[in-house]
Order: C-alpha cells, then sequence, then structure tokens
C-alpha cells in the first residue's frame, strides 16, 4: 500500500530564528559589507559618522532579506514589478488560452539542417 507523504517545496525551511538560509546568507554577505565599510571609515572619521555612512547598507539588506508581499520575495517582486511597469497598459483578448508565448529558442536537429540546405541549393 503507498502513502503519499505531503512535501511542501515552495516554503522555505527555517533554519535558526525563524529565518531560512537565503536570508541568513543575505543578512550575513549585506552585514559583512555594511560592517567592513563602517570599520574602515571608523579609522579614518568619528565611529557615529562611520555608522551613518554603513546604515544604509544595514537597513537595505534587511530590507532585501525579510521582505515578504503576497508571498513573493524581494527580487520576484521587484521583476514582476518592472515587468507590469514596461508591459503595455490595455491587454488584447487572445483565444488561446496559454498566458504567454514562449520564446522560440531555435533548436538545431537533422530536420532543420536538412530544410536550410534545400533552402540555400534553391
Amino acid at each position: 500500500m503507498r502513502y503519499k507523504i505531503p512535501v511542501q517545496i515552495e516554503n522555505e525551511d527555517t533554519i535558526v530564528f525563524g529565518l531560512s538560509l537565503r536570508q541568513l546568507i543575505i543578512i550575513a554577505v549585506g552585514g559583512g559589507f555594511g560592517y567592513s565599510l563602517f570599520k574602515t571609515l571608523s579609522n579614518s572619521v568619528d565611529p557615529t559618522i562611520a555608522l551613518v555612512f554603513a546604515s544604509p547598507i544595514f537597513i537595505t539588506t534587511l530590507v532585501v532579506a525579510l521582505f515578504r508581499k503576497s508571498e513573493m520575495t524581494f527580487l520576484p517582486f521587484v521583476l514582476n514589478y518592472l515587468r507590469l511597469k514596461l508591459s503595455p497598459v490595455s491587454r488584447m483578448w487572445q483565444s488561446s488560452t496559454e498566458s504567454f508565448s514562449a520564446i522560440e529558442i531555435g533548436y538545431v536537429n537533422e530536420t532543420n539542417i536538412t530544410e536550410r540546405k534545400s533552402e540555400n541549393t534553391k
């Protein structure tokens, strides 16, 4: 007898403090950049001024790592927003059921090669 085991691959597994591995990596990399900027600037200026310059990096890192809107993380949300803004405002109705058309890549196979050879010989 077979049993179905539910698998939720859409949800990220939390590792520590309710953060996923992706979020931890983003925070570690952004925090590393911010900390290195802070340490570099604090050697030459007051640490308070260095913190003012490094804090936008920390804040941006936290926004990118923790952002979630309509079950989308930061990057898919930004890409969908740009696609919305760059696409035409009005959409034309099409009788087909496909919501988008795939890009023609043009696979090379034997029939394509023979067709091109026959077109070139004409």
